[in-house]
C-alpha cells in the first residue's frame, strides 16, 4: 500500500532520544507548539506529524491505516525506538503502534486517549450526530464551535480557543475537499504492549475518555492512570507548562 510521508516537524540538531507527538483529531501538529521548545530543551529529538486530512497532510485517496503511516514515518527518519506522547485520537493510533510493533515504542504518555475497543456512550454518540448534522447543513462555523465548546475545559483561555478553532476548521476543510475513504481495520492485542504507559484523564472531559484512561491498566501491563482535576479534553493546551512537567516527570522516572 503506497504511503505518503506525513507532513512533519523534526529537529535534526538535537541528538537525544526520540520523542514522537501525535495529535488529537480536533487539532493538528500545531497543538504541540506550547511543549515543542520545552521538550527540545529537555534533550529530546522531537517529531510531530499531521495525520491524513489534518494540517498540511492531504486527505487520503486510498484505504489506509494511521498507525501504518506513523510506522512508515519512523522508518523514513531512521528512528528505531521512540517515546510517544499522544492526545485523544492520537492516543488510539499510539496504542495500535505500540501493540503491533512493541519494539518501536519505549514509553507512552496518553492524554485523554481514545481506544480501539471502546463502545461510545450516548453522550459521545450525541456529539457525533450533532457535528454530522451541522456539517451536512453546510454550517462549518457551527461545527467548529461545537468542537471548541465540547473539547476545551474551563482552564482554556481565549487564545487557546482561537488556536483550536483554527486547527479544527482546517481539518474540516481538508477532509471535505478530499474523497470519502475509510481507514482500514487492523487486528492487534493491547496486551502485547511492553512500553511504560501513563494514561491521563481530565475531570472535565466526556465520561468516555475518563473511563478509557481508568480502565487502561487492566489491559496494558504496568500502565498507570492519573486524573487531572482541572483538565478538560486537551490539557496540554489548557495548562501547557503543567502538562509538560507531567510528561517529563513520567519519562524521567
Amino acid at each position: 500500500m503506497p504511503l505518503p510521508l506525513l507532513s512533519h516537524d523534526y529537529d535534526h540538531a538535537v541528538k537525544g532520544p526520540a520523542l514522537l507527538l501525535l495529535h488529537s483529531s480536533v487539532c493538528d501538529r500545531r497543538m504541540w507548539d506550547p511543549q515543542w521548545r520545552i521538550l527540545l530543551d529537555a534533550g529530546f529529538r522531537v517529531i510531530r506529524c499531521d495525520f491524513r486530512g489534518h494540517g498540511d497532510t492531504p486527505a487520503a485517496d486510498v484505504p489506509y491505516r494511521d498507525a501504518d503511516d506513523v510506522h512508515a514515518l519512523l522508518d523514513e527518519l531512521d528512528i528505531a525506538e521512540t517515546a510517544v506522547v499522544a492526545s485523544s485520537f492520537g492516543g488510539k493510533v499510539a496504542l495500535e503502534l505500540a501493540a503491533r510493533w512493541p519494539e518501536r515504542v519505549r514509553s507512552l504518555a496518553l492524554l485523554n486517549t481514545a481506544s480501539p475497543t471502546h463502545e461510545p456512550s450516548a453522550t459521545l454518540r450525541d456529539f457525533d450526530e450533532r457535528e454530522t448534522a451541522l456539517i451536512e447543513a453546510g454550517d462549518l462555523e457551527g461545527a467548529v464551535e461545537l468542537n471548541v465548546s465540547t473539547w476545551l475545559g474551563p482552564e482554556a483561555d481565549g487564545n487557546t480557543r482561537a488556536m483550536v478553532r483554527l486547527m479544527q476548521r482546517r481539518a474540516f476543510e481538508v477532509q471535505l475537499a478530499g474523497e470519502d475513504v475509510d481507514a482500514l481495520p487492523a487486528a492487534f492485542d493491547l496486551g502485547a504492549i511492553t512500553a511504560r504507559t501513563l494514561a491521563v484523564s481530565g475531570a472535565h472531559d466526556l465520561p468516555d475518555f475518563r473511563e478509557i484512561a481508568a480502565g487502561l491498566p487492566k489491559v496494558v501491563g504496568g500502565a498507570r492512570h492519573t486524573e487531572l482535576p482541572w483538565a478538560g479534553h486537551l490539557p496540554n493546551l489548557e495548562r501547557p507548562a503543567d502538562t509538560a512537567r507531567l510528561v517529563l516527570d513520567f519519562m524521567s522516572a
